[in-house]
């Protein structure tokens, strides 16, 4: 048998036993009970962008503990019937850019909202949006606030990323039945958080997903960001225990197991960021414990000979068609509604 034949083969049974603490479905309904105590729709105002076949607005929300968090808004010009949603989140050391930057889903006929990522713009596009807590832990985003589960970062990042999708409900023009979360690498981490956490989430499309099957990643990965946590106990031997409980708290494997929407994944074999085991693990235990009576359709793809770059736009064009098999952004002569003539 082929060596990636073989490889693959052992992934497609891959279910680690992922360690969850007891009080995990408590953490986080605390978690979200307290985010959505306030208000979520900040501010909305329309951003110029010299794109005439496109609308934009910048969003600012309100995120974790209330905080003020930014994002694009962005929808075909002239169509007013409310449409599906697509809520994507970027990925590690991202902001959200500029609201040209991504606009596949928006020209594909749906409203898009891409949220920022709090504190992590810079290092690869701009953000607008501070993450103002702060808590014991090492200098790179993996690591703020990693010995208390409560200060971690990414409790926070989850957060706003659950409350994305309730800002772009409560934005006009979005069919708030049909909404999708979308993501590649933290990004597709973020997404899974999401479906495990939003019980009537339309569907969710992960790509190399960060976050999942933490420990094994954090021992196979030396790239960021999972190297930035192995450096940082490398330095903290001694919080090796507060490390590893905080990461089961946000460990993308136990919201997967809790999610229930249709679910598309991709994976590049050679990823060597984000392991093809660990993305494995949440797709072959995915919806395991929520057990819906019918169980939610979901693919993978997989792309033998790539990297953490995946099947690009070939994935791409996978994710289109299979989004709008979901979600039926279109009606049987491919014209979105309001476009019949």
């Amino acid at each position: 048998m082929p060596h990636a034949a073989a490889l693959l083969d052992d992934l497609q049974r891959y279910a680690p036993d992922i360690v969850e603490p007891d009080d995990f479905d408590h953490f986080w309904r605390d978690t979200r009970t307290e985010a959505s105590a306030r208000p979520v729709l900040v501010d909305v105002r329309p951003e110029p962008t010299d794109l005439r076949l496109l609308d934009s607005w910048d969003v600012t929300f309100a995120g974790f503990g209330g905080d003020p968090v930014r994002a694009w808004y962005t929808r075909p010009a002239g169509v007013s019937e409310p449409l599906p949603a697509v809520v994507e989140y970027a990925g590690y050391g991202r902001g959200r850019g500029l609201p040209h930057e991504r606009l596949t889903w928006p020209t594909a006929g749906y409203a898009h909202l891409l949220m920022d990522n709090r504190g992590q713009a810079g290092q690869y596009a701009p953000g607008d949006t501070v993450d103002p807590h702060g808590a014991p832990g090492g200098p790179w985003p993996a690591t703020w606030g990693i010995l208390d589960p409560r200060d971690y970062h990414y409790r926070r990042l989850i957060t706003d990323a659950v409350r994305a999708v309730e800002a772009v409900r409560a934005l006009p023009g979005v069919d708030g039945a049909r909404v999708a979360a979308v993501g590649n690498s933290q990004g597709g981490g973020l997404a899974l958080a999401v479906a495990g956490l939003v019980g009537d989430l339309g569907a969710v499309l992960t790509t190399a997903p960060f976050l999942c099957d933490m420990r094994r990643a954090v021992q196979l990965s030396e790239p960021a960001p999972y190297g930035e946590i192995a450096r940082y106990l490398a330095v903290h031997r001694e919080a090796e225990d507060a490390v590893w409980r905080t990461l089961s708290y946000v460990d993308g494997v136990s919201f997967a197991r809790r999610a229930t929407a249709p679910a598309h994944f991709g994976i590049g074999l050679r990823d060597t960021v984000c392991p093809p085991s660990t993305g494995f693990a949440a797709y072959n235990q995915y919806a395991a414990a929520a057990r819906p009576p019918v169980p939610p359709a979901r693919e993978m793809h997989v792309y033998p000979f790539n990297g953490h770059e995946g099947g690009e736009a070939v994935h791409v064009r996978r994710q289109l068609r299979w989004l709008g098999s979901m979600l039926h952004p279109a009606g049987p002569s491919g014209r979105l509604p309001g476009h019949e003539s």
